[in-house]
């Protein structure tokens, strides 16, 4: 191999690299908004599910049968 093609792929490894590196800072970045936005699903679910128990019917909505049974 010649000096000028070891270059070439010297150079497109650093690219390389630096794509990895940007790539794994996105997902890092991704993984942290899923957990914040799967804890506030869960929040709302916990809420919702309170307040269908505290309302006026006797079972949740959640737990009652869908009116086609």
């Amino acid at each position: 191999m010649s000096d000028t093609q070891v270059t070439q792929l010297e150079e497109k490894v650093a690219h390389l690299m630096a794509t990895v590196d940007d790539l794994s800072d996105v997902v890092a970045a991704q993984a942290k908004e899923i957990d914040v936005l799967t804890r506030r699903v869960r929040m709302l679910m916990q809420r919702e599910a309170e307040r269908e128990y505290d309302s006026e019917s006797s079972v949740p909505l959640a737990d009652q049968r869908p009116p086609h049974y």
